[in-house]
């Protein structure tokens, strides 16, 4: 059989095998892709599988971590692996550039653990327990709201609000999480509400 084959006909063709034969090489042939998918159930087999909602924003992606570690053992859990939940409504199984790098985040050296507090015209922070911290809290609040809370209005029409502090929820919760935020701010009477949502 006599085929005519230019030189930029040969030239594209080995330029296609050539690249076919790379991309099978880093992995993506039909082999190498059947061996890692009977590979990776194996790698997080003995893992803790927790089911979490992503950190960094309002869409709350659903996330499943897995960790190395046996609490019943008292053993300190080590979070290995981070991938989007796949059962989850918002994001089914993806993530953005964010909350693909969140072991990345949680891992951070110069993440804080643990409260800080900076007395009023100080410098310095300092590490504190978390009794400590809300305790602070729970006092700032407490003063605040007994110097500021109004029971009526000029008009006599009890209204017992609370307008000189305000609240800032997290988006990343469950309805029930947000049912009990809206029902304890409100409950203190405070007015402004606000959800990370709308940031």
């Amino acid at each position: 059989m006599n085929v005519n084959l230019s030189r930029r006909s040969f030239l594209k063709l080995a330029g296609a095998g050539a690249a076919a034969t790379s991309l099978g090489a880093m992995g993506f042939g039909a082999a190498e892709a059947a061996v890692a998918a009977r590979v990776r159930p194996f790698k997080l087999v003995t893992t803790t599988e927790t089911r979490s909602i992503c950190t960094y924003c309002s869409v709350a992606c659903g996330i499943i971590m897995y960790s190395n570690g046996d609490f019943k053992a008292g053993e300190q859990a080590e979070l290995v692996h981070i991938e989007g939940d796949a059962d989850h409504p918002t994001n089914r199984g993806t993530l953005c550039p964010k909350g693909a790098a969140l072991k990345d985040f949680i891992k951070s050296e110069t993440r804080t653990t643990v409260p800080r507090y900076r007395e009023p015209g100080g410098t310095a922070w300092r590490e504190v327990s978390w009794d400590f911290a809300l305790d602070k809290i729970a006092r700032h609040i407490k003063d605040d709201r007994d110097a500021n809370f109004v029971e009526t209005n000029d008009a006599g029409v009890t209204v017992n609000r609370w307008t000189t502090a305000g609240f800032l929820a997290a988006s990343g919760g469950t309805n029930e999480t947000g049912w009990l935020t809206w029902k304890t701010t409100r409950a203190l009477g405070l007015l402004p509400l606000d959800n990370q949502a709308r940031v």
